[in-house]
């Protein structure tokens, strides 16, 4: 190959890169393990004598300090850092027992700083892997997912991967061996909590002595307290529990937003849409607050400002699947339908077996008559929900429309072996026997409906027996 060759192939080799990054791709749990596993410590706390009084995890930082929970080392007087039976002296650097995270300063130790990521692009549903040293043995990797983030930008983490007791204070890893938390376990009413605190936090920790006893609820207890009364669905606790932190602090935007939903599910929908507008004056950049605020929104049928709430989701989280489903159904209730199918179609982009964005472009495409896009959408819905009545019955009409009785007969009769009572569907099905011809079935079939609507069994009756 000639010198000029070389160049040219070199030349294009160049611009090839230039133009095709490298995707990342996804390591496997042992690869991410085998990443990280210099970055965890065990960290020991210890009393004036020396003698232990507890351990957690810590996580090794580009900066050269060591992060870990301060519950762990609240009531020490001197700390240790290490693995396997090498430890070295460690120093409280800095401290914010607010947000649960200290910072040791330990020169003697030896392993890798972790590859720092955010917490704020993660997504629900995204694997991550919780790494620690629980009751301060080898190195354990538990893998999960984000369950839930909370709060605003950046958000407090909830994740599926198991954290023990001992394992408090080390790292929540993403998929690329990235650092994005550190893990803290937390125990209420008779189960464990998995969380994780951002590592975007590291920003705010400032050098400092911890104080042992705070008086103000962390940022972790809020949300896990807030979270508890969300299961249990107490909503009114939990609005009088929201309005207890704003008290505490007004431009603490996590209550806020709590606020806005209790009032949601207690019926008070303007309440809930001050409470979430507060919320965004606070922190405008949380896409979940807009999404909620669209939500509470739509069922007060306000929609244009519903779509604008949704859109300004959209615009933070390009991603934001239920803002992009929520969207389409606010086009569909003002007959925007092109506007609704585009939206619903770009929920399904993100992800392909959301049975709501299907189930919602079947609606759309029966009300403009495109009966046919209309049966493609309810057999994708049918596909992932196949237990859904009504979307069977949807089908069912849908195929009436096309004059395709034998297909409308067996879906509208798959309704009716879910829902056997619904009078709806069984006039339905009555008038698709007697539009195919099928007079004697069409008669059995009112004897079902009679006991639902005698008025309606009758009327059909009447007119079967005309033909």
């Amino acid at each position: 190959m000639t010198r000029l060759s070389h160049k040219r192939y070199r030349l294009i080799f160049i611009l090839i890169l230039a133009v095709a990054p490298f995707a990342a791709q996804a390591l496997t749990p042992s690869q991410v393990f085998d990443k990280v596993k210099d970055t965890v410590v065990v960290i020991k706390s210890l009393n004036a004598k020396g003698e232990p009084l507890g351990q957690g995890s810590g996580v090794m930082l580009p900066t050269g300090k060591v992060a870990t929970n301060c519950h762990v080392v609240k009531d020490g007087a001197r700390f240790q850092a290490g693995r396997d039976n090498s430890f070295v002296p460690a120093t409280l650097f800095a401290a914010d027992a607010d947000k649960d995270i200290c910072l040791l300063q330990a020169d003697k130790l030896t392993g890798t700083p972790a590859q720092l990521g955010k917490a704020g692009t993660l997504k629900v549903g995204e694997a991550v892997y919780a790494v620690g040293a629980p009751q301060g043995l080898e190195l354990s990797l538990s893998n999960g997912l984000v369950s839930q983030l909370r709060g605003g930008t950046p958000p407090l983490i909830q994740t599926t991967a198991a954290i023990s007791q001992g394992s408090s204070g080390g790292g929540l890893f993403d998929s690329e061996a990235r650092l994005v938390g550190f893990t803290t376990y937390y125990y209420k009413d008779g189960q464990s909590l998995n969380f994780a605190m951002p590592v975007e936090w590291l920003s705010e920790i400032k050098p400092g002595k911890l104080t042992t006893k705070s008086t103000v609820r962390s940022q972790l207890d809020w949300a896990t307290e807030s979270l508890a009364l969300m299961k249990s669905e107490n909503w009114a606790k939990l609005r009088d529990f929201a309005l207890l932190g704003i008290q505490a602090n007004p431009l603490n935007d996590w209550a806020w937003s709590d606020l806005g939903f209790a009032y949601a599910q207690l019926n008070l929908l303007t309440d809930a849409v001050d409470a979430y507008r507060q919320a965004l004056r606070i922190n405008s950049d949380a896409a979940d607050y807009w999404f909620s605020l669209g939500y509470s929104y739509s069922r007060l049928n306000r929609h244009n400002e519903a779509i604008d709430s949704y859109r300004n989701a959209i615009r933070i989280n390009p991603k934001h699947i239920s803002s992009f489903y929520f969207l389409g159904n606010s086009y569909k209730d003002i007959n925007l339908h092109i506007e609704s199918i585009d939206s619903y179609r770009k929920a399904l982009r993100i992800n392909p077996d959301h049975s709501g964005a299907w189930s919602g472009l079947g609606h759309v495409y029966l009300e403009r008559q495109r009966y046919e896009d209309a049966i493609d959408a309810y057999r994708q819905a049918l596909r992932l929900d196949p237990q859904d009545a009504s979307k069977w019955a949807l089908l069912g009409g849908s195929y009436s429309k096309m004059n395709n009785y034998i297909e409308a007969i067996e879906a509208l009769n798959r309704s009716l072996r879910i829902e056997p009572k619904n009078a709806i569907v069984l006039n339905l099905l009555v008038l698709t026997y007697y539009r195919s011809g099928n007079s004697s079935a069409a008669l059995e079939t009112v004897k079902s409906l009679k006991p639902l609507d005698p008025t309606r069994a009758n009327e059909l009756t009447y007119m079967i027996m005309q033909r």
